[in-house]
């Protein structure tokens, strides 16, 4: 990466869009500050660096730079595991937070994933716990140690956040309510990931650079937690915390092989999770959740912040006890399958892994625990159509402003997300009143076909397609239809993978021009070797049912 006439050790595949000489300049600066505390030893061969190899994810563990102690550390274990570990004095916090800060700062180098890397103060506070493990005999609680990754704009104490661009990045004093709550649990923080601009797409572009898929550096690792997903899926992370207003935790995990959950709003704690509060909350509010390995890790996760009481702090948090991986089943599992939504068909690999999951769960051996139906989503084109508008009450002006003040420019995909509502302005109180109407009817609507076909979760497409090419992630129908109508909803890992000369059906008519401009996509690109996730969905407030029927097909879909 070269900016300002400067070279930083990150490959990048495009040249970022230039501002202004003084932008440039500033963000220059900034990218140097970054690297001032990196040890020269944690760098890559130039070679590497200059001549990259399309798929990255295997670098970490044989470049030579982890300890083979480093490499088990964060290769063998999940989350769940790792605490384990660490309270049974297998391996010191110290031991941890050096490794996982030692190889995310090697996935940095290949996927521009981070935007934070603080290892001295992770070191130092994972010193703290062994001081005290020693001193009492017990942990400080059940993340002790344990190293946890976040997104950008999740503030921390002593750290910047920022919403996506450059002039918004700020000095964080103390800690918001989520990090509040995994620090007291015992978590370690050693480094903060990359976002886009605006943090309103599905590509992971900023001033810090444009994140790259480990498996195919030409692929989108998605957005708007697509540094996250690279850092998980490179197992430079054990956990991260994104956010989802549109697929911005589900896409990422998607295209990176990740778990991704996307609680029901108001479920967990997001107080101060932005400096201010984006418009797109008048409409469509945004969630949190975990991206991780395992699904015992997603149940971990929710089960220990909900285990504090959040809603006592906030009230806006809706207070549901956790059952999660034990919620009981009192029943056959009724599940829809969606082929494709009515308005975009899926690329080939999807579909493929669409029908591994149908045949999978069809066989007569699981009969007696889930039955399979055909799903289609209610009006998913109009669904897009209203929140393209929705997203951007303003008509996007507050970002814009923010955007330009530094001399930034705007990335071709932050244009692309703002287009629909860019020429209606700011919207006033009458016209906001009438959005909220039209989508609180939507919302009755979607519920009433879902009873309608009568099933209790649904599994289907979390993207058009795997990973696409760089700057063109263009239509999120899969994911920003349960925003809009506010259901959580988890990406899961399957085995397939896309492969040489898969091609559409002869027999294929588009359902749409947007269908078809995403058959033309899959034409002109090589998504070879990438992944593919699959989305599961429920009710608006059954995340518990959500967890708990993903570990009803656990075995039968061998997930991890």
């Amino acid at each position: 990466m070269i900016v300002n006439g400067v070279h930083f050790p990150v490959i990048q595949v495009l040249e970022t869009p230039r501002g202004t000489p003084e932008y440039e300049e500033k963000r220059a600066a900034l990218l140097q500050a970054f690297w001032e505390p990196v040890p020269k030893g944690y760098y890559l061969p130039a070679d590497i660096i200059r001549d990259p190899p399309k798929d990255v994810s295997g670098i970490p563990s044989t470049c030579g730079i982890l300890t083979p102690e480093e490499i088990a550390i964060t290769e063998n274990y999940d989350c769940t595991g790792l605490a384990q570990a660490i309270a049974t004095k297998k391996y010191t916090a110290v031991a941890v937070a050096t490794a996982f800060s030692k190889r995310a700062i090697i996935c940095h180098q290949l996927t521009c994933c981070l935007s934070q890397w603080f290892m001295d103060s992770a070191v130092k506070q994972a010193k703290a716990l062994d001081d005290y493990f020693e001193a009492n005999g017990h942990t400080i609680g059940p993340l002790h140690g344990v190293p946890i990754s976040l997104k950008d704009h999740i503030p921390i104490a002593g750290t910047y956040s920022s919403q996506g661009c450059f002039g918004s990045i700020l000095k964080n004093e103390k800690d918001c309510q989520m990090i509040r709550i995994l620090r007291d649990l015992g978590a370690v923080f050693y480094c903060k990931t990359n976002q886009p601009q605006s943090t309103m797409h599905l590509e992971t572009d900023s001033h810090w650079g444009q994140v790259l898929n480990p498996f195919n550096i030409h692929l989108s690792a998605g957005g708007s937690t697509g540094g996250e997903a690279a850092l998980v899926a490179m197992y430079g992370s054990p956990m991260g915390v994104g956010t989802d207003v549109g697929g911005s935790v589900r896409a990422p995990s998607a295209f990176c092989g990740i778990y991704g959950f996307k609680s029901t709003t108001s479920t967990l704690p997001m107080k101060s999770f932005t400096a201010t509060i984006p418009p797109a909350e008048l409409n469509i509010p945004c969630s949190a959740g975990p991206m991780c390995r395992s699904l015992r890790d997603v149940d971990l996760f929710m089960k220990l912040i909900l285990s504090v009481k959040p809603y006592l702090e906030d009230p806006r948090i809706v207070p549901i006890p956790w059952t999660g991986l034990q919620t009981p089943t009192t029943r056959k599992l009724r599940v829809g399958i969606i082929t494709n939504d009515g308005f975009i068909d899926p690329q080939p690999p999807v579909k493929r892994a669409i029908a591994w999951v149908k045949q999978t769960l069809s066989d007569s051996k699981y009969e007696s625990i889930v039955e399979i139906k055909d799903f289609k989503p209610f009006a998913a084109e109009e669904a897009w159509s209203k929140v393209r508008r929705m997203y951007w009450p303003d008509g996007a002006k507050a970002t814009i402003k923010a955007i330009e003040a530094t001399g930034e420019p705007i990335h071709p995909l932050s244009a692309w997300a703002w287009k629909d509502a860019e020429h209606l302005g700011v919207q006033d109180t009458f016209s906001l009143l009438k959005e909220r109407a039209e989508r609180d009817e939507f919302r009755l609507q979607f519920a009433e076909n879902w009873e309608r076909q009568d099933v209790d979760v649904v599994i289907g497409p979390a993207f058009v397609g795997p990973a696409p090419q760089h700057e063109t992630a263009f239509y999120w129908t899969y994911t920003s239809l349960y925003n809009l109508v506010d259901y959580p909803a988890c990406v899961f890992p399957t085995p397939i993978k896309v492969g040489t000369k898969e091609e559409y059906d002869e027999n294929y008519t588009p359902l749409s021009e947007e269908c078809a401009q995403v058959r033309r996509l899959w034409k002109e690109g090589n998504f070879e070797d990438a992944a593919i996730g699959l989305q599961i969905i429920a009710k608006r407030h059954h995340d518990n049912e959500l967890v708990g029927a993903l570990k009803v097909l656990q075995q039968a879909l061998g997930l991890p």
